[in-house]
């Protein structure tokens, strides 16, 4: 019998957020991950390829490419391929849309945290950027937090304003200090690769939740908001000295490794004070897609 494929709306039609969150944070009670990345460039083109393997989940290997020229031939920025392999003899178990799986595991790494770190009344949500990752982080938060209000802020504030648009109470705004001085919860979700986000602008009893930045270059907050923060990642082994938001500061003394709290395989230490300021580094790692695709598969036969 031929491995089945699960295209993106078969996907969207038996997953949900919470429950995918809660996948996650199961998949960390298992023996820690085994996982390597790999990076080709050609200009500012990148192939990621990540693979992980979970003894007793499986095997994932996710190959990425991030074109940023492809807006303007019509096609998304990121595009890919995701297997799922078998524990017990390595068979393909299935082919999952790429897009399904980076949709669903990038937002869900950052909503797990959030369910956590952010306080559970948190009322104003700042979005900063409006690509499909800030699509899907509104999708996301908005399940955990169905009251809340949300903000939408990009460099160009048209597409801030046709993302608001798709959704109730959301709105585009173009102060960002005020935003984020506004907001409970800021999540950065930027390609730019510099910091958009300034630590003097934080207030006690925020979540800060980083998102794009996922090459040694890149970061989206400045070093003062890591220094006023209480930081979490979701893995040491795949953001410490891979991501510049947490390897740059590091590298130059900001901040230490003992500043690094915990990461999901010590999910019990998230937690926060009602007055401290939380961040979280999503980074992705290919574990976490294969924790994702196992969910979907898991999901999708249950369903038939």
């Amino acid at each position: 019998m031929s491995a089945p494929v699960i295209s993106f709306d078969a996907g969207e039609a038996v997953l949900d957020w919470i429950a995918l969150t809660d996948a996650l944070a199961a998949g960390h009670d298992l023996p820690r991950a085994e996982v390597a990345d790999s990076f080709l460039y050609r200009g500012g083109d990148t192939l990621l390829t990540r693979s992980a393997w979970i003894d007793g989940l499986g095997i994932a290997i996710k190959a990425a490419t991030i074109f940023p020229g492809n807006p303007d031939r019509g096609h998304e920025t990121v595009n890919g391929m995701m297997s799922l392999l078998s524990d017990t003899d390595g068979t393909l178990e299935a082919m999952i849309d790429f897009h399904l799986v980076t949709k669903w595991k990038t937002a869900a790494d950052s909503l797990l945290a959030a369910r956590r770190l952010a306080r559970p009344d948190s009322a104003r949500i700042l979005i900063i950027g409006a690509g499909t990752v800030a699509q899907s982080l509104r999708e996301a938060y908005g399940a955990v937090f169905p009251g809340a209000e949300f903000s939408i802020w990009n460099r160009t504030t048209s597409r801030a304003e046709h993302l608001a648009s798709h959704h109730a109470n959301t709105r585009a705004v173009t102060d960002l200090a005020r935003a984020v001085g506004e907001a409970d919860i800021v999540a950065c979700a930027t390609s730019g690769g510099v910091s958009v986000l300034r630590g003097e602008w934080l207030r006690p009893g925020q979540h800060v939740d980083l998102i794009g930045a996922f090459k040694p270059d890149m970061r989206e907050a400045d070093d003062e908001t890591l220094k006023r923060a209480r930081i979490f990642v979701d893995s040491r082994d795949t953001t410490l000295h891979h991501i510049g938001e947490i390897a740059i500061p590091l590298e130059r003394g900001v901040i230490s490794e003992d500043d690094i709290l915990a990461d999901y395989y010590q999910l019990s230490d998230f937690r926060r004070g009602p007055d401290e300021i939380t961040l979280f580094k999503n980074g992705g790692g290919a574990h976490l897609d294969l924790m994702t695709a196992r969910h979907i598969l898991s999901a999708w036969q249950a369903a038939r």
